[in-house]
């Protein structure tokens, strides 16, 4: 991933890229301007517009973004400074299909909780031992995929919470 503005580059990561790495990314974006956000899924049909849901709960924080299309996680990915995935699954799949990657992949739930407050973002990613770290149960952020307008409400409100305790981590 090209980084112009040096700033570091968070990729927030989910199945899809169609609802929770969306609000997550834009969240995370219109909050820390001192990094690049970007988003993609693991199993993406590229190009495709956010749903209609998400595009709904994103509304209830005043923020929108009618030009995201969802990006399948790749080698235009590899480079960035941190992953944030949604669930346990993605950080197995970033292990097993990039494992280059695995050492700055982590679950949104696990950042907020562990992240060490101190030190330049590589050095406290490093800290955590991404890699080989145990993936537990409790670090899902449930996909809102399958559920009405709520659900998605729901979601949206989760990651709100999250990105937020996240922003606050952050150097």
């Amino acid at each position: 991933m090209e980084n112009q503005s040096e700033k570091p580059v968070i990729c927030f990561l989910c199945t899809g890229n169609a609802a929770r790495s969306v609000m997550a990314r834009i969240m995370f974006e219109t909050r820390a301007p001192n990094y690049v956000a970007v988003g993609a899924g693991t199993l993406v049909l590229e190009g495709h517009p956010m749903s209609q849901r998400t595009r709904k709960a994103l509304e209830g924080f005043e923020i929108s973004d009618p030009a995201h299309r969802s990006s399948q996680f790749g080698e235009k990915h590899v480079e960035v400074d941190l992953v944030v995935a949604m669930e346990p699954s993605h950080i197995q799949w970033i292990r097993k299909n990039f494992p280059e990657v695995a050492p700055r992949a982590a679950t949104l739930p696990r950042l907020v909780q562990k992240l060490p407050e101190y030190g330049s973002l590589h050095e406290r990613i490093k800290k955590l031992n991404l890699a080989e770290v145990e993936i537990e149960s409790w670090e899902e952020v449930v996909d809102p995929a399958s559920g009405d307008q709520e659900v998605f409400d729901l979601c949206a409100a989760e990651i709100d919470r999250l990105i937020n305790q996240l922003i606050d981590r952050l150097p």
